[in-house]
């Protein structure tokens, strides 16, 4: 019985690393819908998120049959509640990348605003955000899980930056408000991909530890 619930878990972790794949691949993908004013990539982050969807319910099943058929405890039982919210934040994020190549197909229908620097940038830190919480979630690795938590507050810094930027460019160029506004939405989702990803570092905290240190600072710093 043991064999088969390890058996069981690794086939769940394949699962969540798979969405999170997916994941990455929809946010590389949107990116170069808007950076590339490559339309025909949209088509290809839609069919990633229709495969992501059909994970969500897969991965939620597997974990509520562990949980009703094996009756885990202690960091088991922890690892399964964890996965459940970790699979409902993967979903949301890859929405949010939806969201993001929804933004560049709008912003086809307007000239560039200005090169693209900091969005870019805010991509790489959150696809690499995504990536790392969920190899530290199904290693159960805190040191990762803390990398990604630090990385959190460089795409906040980069969120705030190119909106300021976006805003006085509108100030001085009031005919590309449309397309500026569009653009601090993208940043805007960009940013929270990243606050998904941090949920799930600190979920892995919590499996590995069991502190819950989404609302205390001072714990998140120790731990």
């Amino acid at each position: 019985m043991e064999r088969h619930f390890d058996e069981q878990l690794s086939g769940l972790k394949a699962l969540l690393m798979k969405m999170s794949a997916l994941a990455e691949l929809m946010i590389t993908d949107s990116l170069r819908v808007l950076v590339n004013r490559d339309a025909a990539t949209a088509a290809a982050v839609a069919h990633h998120e229709e495969q992501v969807n059909a994970l969500q319910i897969e991965v939620d099943e597997l974990c509520f049959t562990l949980i009703a058929t094996h009756q885990p405890v202690a960091g088991d039982l922890r690892f399964l509640l964890g996965a459940v919210k970790t699979n409902n934040e993967l979903e949301r994020l890859a929405d949010l990348a939806v969201n993001v190549c929804e933004k560049g197909c709008a912003l086809l229908n307007y000239p560039p605003v200005k090169p693209f620097v900091i969005i870019p940038e805010m991509a790489t830190i959150a696809s690499g955000m995504v990536k790392d919480s969920l190899h530290a979630y199904v290693n159960r690795d805190t040191t990762l899980a803390r990398s990604v938590l630090a990385r959190d507050d460089g795409l906040d810094e980069r969120k705030i930056r190119i909106t300021n930027e976006l805003a006085e460019h509108i100030r001085h160029f009031p005919e590309t408000t449309t397309a500026a506004l569009e653009l601090i939405l993208v940043a805007r989702n960009l940013e929270r991909i990243g606050d998904h990803a941090t949920n799930i570092a600190e979920n892995s905290i919590f499996v590995v530890q069991g502190k819950d240190i989404r609302h205390n600072i001072e714990i998140r710093e120790r731990a």
